[in-house]
């Protein structure tokens, strides 16, 4: 009996002391980032400028588990194009710090609105959003629409996502949820991302570089912080907002996305008709880097018919 509470203990505190047990994120895991660092109201957040200095602003927001480094194939094409291309990592991720607490969406629209003031970024905003940072920029959109120029959601959240039951009981359930996201996510996850390791990427290993990120403490915290805050609801009433504002927008999907489901093409056409919807075929949830060229192609053509 002692022993099998001992074993039963020691399974409890298992996954707590391997993310106690991870590396903070701070000035030594910085050391040689590219980029640069600003100190928000809610922490330090990384962020890069790419592109020619006087070129037309892009804001680029990423999803919920890849950084900011998901963008490396795009931004090269977009500053080919002449865009000023900014992108940063979310509270939680890449070189960002790990804040605790609720991730929702007045969370993640004080993070990007405090970046935006520093500098001094104000209007004329082409804004992308890729998964999760398409909530993020959706909502950021409805919030301020006189801000923005156009927005672009690539397999936007927000409109329903794939869940399995165990994942909707993490989810709905505190501190047991916690426990066994702390316990089963990781290796989960590993195992997704290294199902996909074969697949193309505009981003040279990226598989890698997403796996690193469990090496850090926060980052599973904060993925079931947004999956319990951002995510957890439908953004319709944003959607129907950025309609009525008559803000241009343009929605690319991966037909075959694995995550968010191919129905959000009709849910985003009932809330906001005049959206412009791209499907690209054989394209997964990855599509911003293993379907890169023709990304840029459908940016490419949205992008000159609104100059």
């Amino acid at each position: 009996m002692i022993w099998g509470v001992v074993i039963l203990g020691a399974l409890i505190v298992i996954p707590i002391i391997i993310e106690t047990n991870r590396a903070p994120m701070n000035e030594a895991q910085r050391h040689g980032a590219p980029g640069r660092f600003v100190t928000l109201s809610q922490g330090v957040t990384h962020y890069q400028w790419l592109g020619p200095v006087r070129g037309p602003v892009v804001v680029c927001v990423h999803g919920l588990t890849t950084p900011s480094f998901v963008w490396g194939g795009l931004t090269r094409g977009l500053a080919l194009l002449g865009f000023r291309v900014l992108i940063y990592d979310l509270y939680g991720r890449g070189y960002s710090d790990r804040p605790r607490g609720p991730q929702d969406t007045a969370f993640f629209l004080r993070q990007l609105k405090d970046l935006l003031h520093h500098e001094r970024v104000e209007d004329d905003i082409t804004l992308i959003g890729y998964s999760m940072g398409g909530a993020i920029a959706t909502a950021f959109s409805a919030d301020a629409p006189g801000r923005l120029r156009q927005l672009v959601l690539l397999a936007p959240a927000g409109m329903g996502m794939a869940r399995t039951p165990l994942m909707r009981f993490v989810i709905d359930t505190p501190v047991i949820g916690d426990w066994v996201m702390l316990a089963f996510y990781p290796s989960r996850l590993r195992k997704g991302l290294r199902a996909e390791r074969d697949l193309p990427s505009a981003v040279e290993n990226i598989t890698r570089l997403q796996e690193n990120e469990l090496e850090y403490r926060g980052f599973v915290p904060a993925v079931l912080a947004s999956l319990r805050g951002i995510l957890s609801h439908p953004m319709q009433a944003e959607h129907q907002t950025i309609h009525r504002s008559g803000i241009p927008v343009l929605a690319i999907w991966g037909r075959e996305d694995s995550v968010i489901p191919l129905s959000s093409v009709g849910k985003l056409a009932e809330w906001s008709r005049d959206s412009r919807q791209d499907v690209i075929d054989g394209a997964g949830h990855g599509l911003t880097y293993t379907h890169c060229p023709e990304v840029l192609a459908i940016l490419r053509d949205f992008l000159r018919h609104r100059d």
